[in-house]
């Protein structure tokens, strides 16, 4: 059946422009917490039916809106026949920070299914609290946002063989929560058009998404991560760089400089790839500084946020520049009027300081708990052509470092030792272990049970050696210290 081309953010349509689109590269799709999960259906099926049907009026539309393709880009969307998933087979349990699958292929197009490929952790939450406690299920969905949700919910309980449990579905009272909370944004920067949506990886089908959308609107929001609603509701795309860019240039002075170079639309450059102070911050104003006037943005995603933005702010306006400032991950009402106070504190004009929204919006405003938050869910490039790749985001410790290579589970079938070990694609499987990674379902079913105690992840040898060359690479002083 596939997906409208247009069904994904919009950065991932500017990244494509400024990376390599036919590049082969892995990306990863992994939860970072929420102990023992279950995998509910047959991910390889899965990943393949959610794949692009570009259409001419799709392109049309992109190019209207600051995002027109080149001929790398339509080439690489349409090589699905070079797609590589390596998947958990269906019914295996998983662990915090086991790869459950991995997609290889074309840049372009294994980039684009990020956003949709994320909604499947509302699913595996179904199926793992349903196999686990069907009291606690039918409380958790007793009032879903709309008919969509409730299907994928009916469909994973039968899928795992769970009876159905009574769902409502509120779609009203869905939106009246998001349109509060958009309210009291608006309220709190005083200008809509301060204000973006970046919801979609956070939401749980584009059903959900349209009426966290039509409420945006309605609040005076018009702008959004969602490139197929955008053009559905007469809203404005938007999205510049991801993490993933960073990453496949190696550095963030050459990311943001492809960023800049490929494209003749304004720029923005995110800081916090491998640290926002001694190595984001410092590219971006030499950037800003080499054409003062373009308009350009930088964007705080993580770690400590205020103090960024203060030293940013401070250096910014010793230095006579004037970037626009850009605030997501995280943020809330009360942290928005924080950065609000600390703008007026600054002097700093309203129209150089936006700030964008993804599941404080769409996902904080739901009654079932199954959120994206509530598992950390991940889809992260962990190789680009023949070069592992890591995220850092601000810390060496482990604990949103991402995976390099092409990762794979090994699962304990016998003796100690930890319950997964997290190697890499055509490594020796290593002694007491199977290879879980494209297991079929009766392999997997037929390694025993692990006992109670040793339930933790562990990285083989050949990983360890990855993420320690790529620490020493962006960090020479820390690894060095670390090791």
């Amino acid at each position: 059946m596939g997906s409208s081309l247009l069904a994904t953010d919009g950065y991932k349509f500017s990244m494509a422009e400024a990376g390599w689109p036919l590049r082969r590269e892995t990306f990863y799709y992994s939860h970072r917490k929420g102990g023992q999960q279950v995998v509910p259906l047959d991910l390889e099926s899965y990943v393949r039916g959610l794949l692009p049907e570009p259409a001419e009026s799709d392109y049309a539309y992109l190019a209207r809106n600051s995002y027109e393709m080149g001929a790398g880009f339509k080439a690489a969307i349409q090589q699905k026949q070079k797609l590589v998933i390596r998947a958990l087979p269906k019914g295996t349990r998983f662990y915090a920070r086991e790869p459950v699958f991995s997609v290889t292929g074309p840049s372009a197009m294994v980039s684009w299914l990020e956003p949709l490929l994320l909604q499947l952790n509302f699913r595996i939450q179904i199926a793992t609290q349903a196999l686990a406690d069907r009291e606690a299920l039918a409380k958790a969905l007793a009032v879903l946002s709309c008919e969509e949700e409730k299907r994928i919910a009916l469909e994973t309980l039968d899928a795992v063989g769970v009876k159905p449990v009574p769902i409502t579905v509120d779609a009203e009272g869905y939106y009246a929560r998001v349109m509060a909370v958009v309210r009291e944004l608006v309220e709190a920067v005083k200008d809509p058009s301060r204000i973006f949506e970046v919801g979609l990886r956070a939401a749980t089908c584009l059903e959900q998404h349209e009426i966290a959308l039509r409420a945006c609107k309605d609040a005076g929001v018009m702008r959004t991560s969602n490139v197929l609603l955008a053009q559905k509701l007469g809203m404005i795309p938007v999205g510049t760089m991801g993490h993933e860019h960073v990453q496949r240039y190696g550095s963030d002075e050459a990311a943001f400089r492809a960023i800049r170079e490929r494209r003749p639309e304004r720029s923005s450059y995110l800081l916090d790839t491998y640290d926002t102070l001694s190595s984001g911050l410092p590219s971006a104003f030499r950037l800003v500084h080499e054409d003062p006037h373009a308009g350009d943005s930088i964007r705080f995603d993580s770690g400590d946020k205020k103090k960024q933005y203060t030293l940013a702010v401070s250096r910014a306006k010793e230095e006579g520049i004037k970037p626009v400032l850009i605030l997501e991950d995280g943020l809330d009402a009360q942290a928005t009027r924080e950065f609000e106070a600390l703008r007026h504190q600054y002097g700093w004009e309203p129209s150089k300081q936006f700030y964008g929204y993804g599941g404080f919006i769409v996902a904080r405003t739901m009654v079932c708990p199954y959120t994206r938050d509530r598992v950390a869910a991940v889809y992260k490039l962990a190789r680009t052509g023949h070069q592992p790749t890591m995220k850092f985001g601000n810390e060496l410790a482990e604990g949103k470092q991402s995976i390099p290579g092409v990762p794979v589970v090994f699962r304990r079938r016998s003796g100690s030792g930890p319950i997964g070990l997290i190697g890499q694609e055509g490594e020796p499987v290593p002694e007491g272990y199977e290879l879980l990674s494209g297991a079929t379902p009766e392999a997997a079913a037929a390694i025993p049970a692990p006992a109670t105690g040793e339930l933790r992840v562990a990285y083989t040898p050949a990983t360890q050696a990855l993420v320690d060359e790529l620490r020493h690479r962006h960090f020479p002083k820390s690894a060095a210290h670390h090791s």
